[in-house]
């Protein structure tokens, strides 16, 4: 499942809790914000899920700001 987001709130807590009770195998979230990730990645681990693995990724190296992806897999 990928899910694409254009605002830097993070998933709103309906959407979390539709992830949770699709009960998919794996999940890959990017994420824009460090903060706002780990915030939805309490809600994932708290619903079943674990991280597999995370890179940053530096778009922009002239700036402060990295993307984050996550796998997070159904334990």
């Amino acid at each position: 499942m990928l899910l694409s987001l254009t605002r830097r709130g993070g998933c709103e807590q309906s959407l979390l809790q539709a992830i949770l009770q699709a009960r998919h195998a794996r999940l890959v979230y990017v994420s824009c914000n460090p903060a706002t990730l780990a915030k939805d990645c309490e809600t994932l681990l708290r619903g079943g899920y674990q991280i597999e693995w995370v890179q940053p990724v530096n778009m922009f190296p002239q700036m402060t700001h990295v993307e984050c992806c996550v796998l997070l897999v159904r334990k």
